[in-house]
């Protein structure tokens, strides 16, 4: 491709609204172009012809794990989202609307409930399983606040892949091959990536992992250990059990006068333990579903902090939200010294598995300035459950060493979801005995259109983009420093013809521009060799330049088809 045949906006202004290296990038180089500063993008050649390649490593490798392709239709029914319970779950980015005949559908954010429709119209048999679908397609969610460019837009290209099963061995198997499938595809984009245990989220379903692109851009907070693969997403990280070598305090129960402690720093002081043998419990508004709402609390040990997701699952919610004082009176709670033991009637109560048999605590006694002393918790039934947020520190579950956080950009998902759509929308098979049984599931998600910023913001210096070889818009860019040079126009041809006779992709800057123009150009575009043909021609030399690192050499003009073939292939 001729350089001055084709459309690329290359610009020197920063948009207004960027803030990280891929929004600012991607724009700058004219591969993306915004649309109204909506969270809307336009790809224009360049942009499109990078998401095709990216798109075409993932289809690749799909393929050969004999997962099938399909289309699905971008509008949904929303009847097939009240029938999995989702219509009022999701929330407001679920874009709903009407049509003509006052019917009413949504523009898919996923496409969970489409997929099950396919499969219940058209598999009926466990011999027609396992079966794994999928479609890269454009979704589209109506983010509150979109930002970073093609980070977090509106719509977005995705793969979505769904797959079902007559067992849930079956399932376990397929969810390894898509993880190694997924390993692949990250690999050959040349990512620096971890798969990390995740939390559901709306998709739900048992089990999930998220594959996570190091960058310290990254939106997500990970957990990892570096002396073992353990990796997880701060909603979902486990450690192993805290222990406190500081003796616990010694007490009968019962109820102590403490008066103006209502922290945990205070209480530690006042009684001069350590904060783990404190009962932290803080007090949510769990919203559910149809509106209702309960007050929860939540209690831990004082020297850790409550991990909301955590906590939001262990009850089921849709989301917990603060409570005033004035909320906590009316449910008769006093605050600053709420604890599990004395609870109002209507107020739910979580713990921690770490309070699970504890001894020695001391905790709220729901009066303003009284806690209990010499609490136990041996043999209490209760509803116990990880809630806790993994510090950095804490020590790792499978090889015991320190763990640590990262930044992470989650380009890939997925998801053991059992049955969870397939019984309400009655996805149903005959097993070898004839009987109906619900198809077992999961889905398997890539933001095919979020890599490409993914890749940016992990490859990138401050001049411009740095494409991997597979996401690369090109495999070589040629520079003809001086166009009106007849010397340096017949070879920046020939080397043009012979490389796209081999099967290169080239870029040939043939524009009347200066040369310091199209230099920084070729640094600002990102691709992976540049071949700079400029006044050393007349001593037979050009140079043969790496974008990442701008390392230049010399090469003899007849050995310079051999030196980039070498490079390239």
């Amino acid at each position: 491709m001729r350089f001055s045949k084709l459309l690329i906006p290359t610009t020197k202004e920063t948009p207004n609204d960027a803030t990280l290296a891929s929004h600012i990038y991607l724009i700058r180089a004219g591969f993306i172009q915004s649309v109204g500063g909506s969270g809307l993008y336009n790809f224009l050649p360049l942009g499109k012809k990078v998401l095709d390649k990216v798109r075409e490593v993932v289809k690749d490798e799909l393929d050969k794990a004999n997962c099938q392709e399909v289309s699905l239709s971008f509008v949904t029914p929303a009847s097939l989202w009240q029938e999995s319970g989702r219509f009022e779950k999701y929330g407001k980015e679920l874009l709903r609307f009407k049509d003509r005949k006052n019917n009413n559908f949504i523009l898919g954010p996923t496409h969970e409930e489409m997929m099950v429709n396919l499969a219940r119209q058209t598999v009926k048999s466990y011999k027609q399983l396992p079966l794994n679908l999928y479609q890269i397609n454009l979704k589209f969610r109506d983010e509150i606040r979109p930002r970073f460019g093609l980070m977090r837009g509106r719509e977005f290209l995705m793969k979505d892949g769904y797959s079902f099963h007559a067992s849930n061995e079956d399932l376990q198997r397929e969810f390894a091959l898509m993880e190694e499938t997924y390993r692949k595809i990250f690999s050959r984009l040349g990512l620096d990536f971890r798969v990390v245990e995740a939390d559901s989220g709306a998709i739900g379903g048992s089990g999930s992992k998220e594959f996570m692109v190091l960058a310290d851009s990254g939106e997500d907070t990970i957990v990892v250990c570096d002396s073992c693969e353990y990796g997880a997403n701060i909603e979902a990280a486990i450690r192993k059990e805290k222990t406190c070598v500081t003796e616990a305090p010694e007490a009968i129960f019962s109820k102590f006068n403490t008066p103006e402690t209502k922290t945990i720093e205070a209480l530690s002081s006042f009684f001069k333990v350590d904060s783990h043998y404190l009962v932290k419990t803080v007090a949510k508004k769990a919203i559910f579903d149809e509106g209702k709402t309960a007050v929860v609390l939540f209690a831990l040990r004082g020297s850790d902090e409550l991990q909301e997701v955590k906590a939001c699952n262990a009850v089921g919610a849709n989301d917990l939200l603060d409570i005033d004082e004035d909320e906590l009176t009316k449910a008769g709670l006093v605050a600053g010294y709420m604890g599990p033991t004395v609870v109002p009637e209507g107020v739910g109560v979580v713990l921690d598995n770490s309070l699970k048999e504890a001894t020695s605590m001391i905790c709220g006694a729901n009066e303003k300035d009284y806690h209990l002393v010499g609490n136990s918790f041996k043999g209490v039934k209760a509803n116990y459950q990880d809630i806790v947020a993994v510090q950095e520190g804490d020590l790792c579950l499978y090889c015991a060493k320190p763990l640590r956080y990262t930044k992470g950009i989650e380009v890939g998902h997925i998801f053991q979801l059992g049955t969870q759509y397939s019984k309400p929308l009655g996805a149903n098979f005959l097993d070898e005995n004839g009987k109906a049984q619900p198809m077992i599931m999961g889905t398997y998600g890539i933001g095919v259109s979020r890599l490409l910023a993914a890749i940016i913001e992990q490859n990138h210096d401050d001049k411009g983009c740095i494409w991997t070889k597979e996401s690369a818009p090109f495999d070589v860019h040629i520079i003809i420093s001086n166009i009106k040079d007849e010397a340096q126009v017949n070879i920046g041809e020939k080397l043009y013809r012979e490389l796209s006779n081999k099967g290169l992709d080239v870029l040939l800057d043939d524009r009347k521009d200066r040369f310091g123009a199209k230099i920084k150009d070729y640094e600002l575009l990102g691709v992976p060799y540049g071949v700079i043909i400029g006044k050393k021609l007349q001593d037979g030399l050009v140079e043969l330049v790496c974008r990442d690192g701008l390392a230049k050499e010399e090469v003899l003009e007849n050995s310079i088809l051999d030196a980039v073939l070498q490079k390239v292939l």
